[in-house]
């Protein structure tokens, strides 16, 4: 019976705390955000979950890429002690807004929100963009390759065909020095979309952004959201 206790404490607390989120609480909030060049930070109960929840989780097992960036879960319970309900009214979070996401930024006095909408759903992708937008930093997918998203991104800005087919070939070149299997893989995901844009021209990103956005918008599991994520 003992056994079995540790286990289920143990599985409680693996289970509460999303992998490369740190948690926070008023006495540690201030000492650690300001060693970095932005926090996000994600308000919400005691005991967080559903969809939302699950898409913070990939966020911040994508966030470990960044090492200016730290993301934070401060958890606000509403009974008992009330553990971080001041930090949630020192930064005008209400309990009906959970989650509620901010971003502090090294050298700005307020933290952004995060304001989702219909066509800025909360889910990693966007939680990304909003860093990009307001901290100018890169995040890197756990599936994307540097040396890929450097040619990426020469790809993107060339306005000609046969550029575009020699950043192509350069792509395919760097394949064979890729060495594990799941760096193939990602490294083939590049490929095909830059092959799709060669045959279709650019309107393809257009199409297949908005094709993986509707696809994002449904009930996935953790699995499937994630896939889709690094499409």
């Amino acid at each position: 019976m003992k056994s079995f206790s540790l286990l289920a404490i143990f599985y409680f607390f693996s289970a509460a705390f999303s992998k490369g989120c740190v948690q926070f609480d008023k006495y540690t909030f201030d000492k650690i955000i300001s060693r970095f060049e932005a926090a996000l930070i994600k308000f919400d109960s005691a005991y967080p979950f559903g969809p939302k929840h699950e898409a913070f989780e990939v966020f911040c097992e994508d966030s470990t890429t960044a090492p200016d960036l730290i993301v934070r879960e401060v958890q606000i319970k509403d009974y008992g002690e009330k553990d971080n309900e001041d930090l949630a009214q020192k930064y005008g979070v209400e309990k009906s807004s959970f989650p509620t996401v901010l971003l502090f930024v090294k050298g700005k006095s307020e933290p952004v929100p995060f304001k989702e909408s219909d066509d800025f759903p909360f889910n990693a992708v966007n939680l990304k963009k909003f860093i990009k937008t307001h901290a100018k930093l890169y995040i890197g997918l756990p599936s994307c390759l540097k040396e890929f998203d450097l040619l990426g991104k020469k790809f993107s800005k060339e306005q000609t065909l046969q550029g575009k087919k020699k950043l192509l070939s350069e792509a395919e070149a760097l394949k064979k020095k890729v060495q594990t299997e799941k760096n193939k893989k990602s490294a083939d995901t590049y490929i095909k979309i830059m092959k799709k844009i060669v045959e279709k021209g650019d309107t393809f990103v257009e199409t297949e952004s908005t094709r993986v956005e509707n696809v994002l918008k449904g009930k996935l599991n953790k699995q499937k959201m994630e896939e889709m994520q690094e499409r």
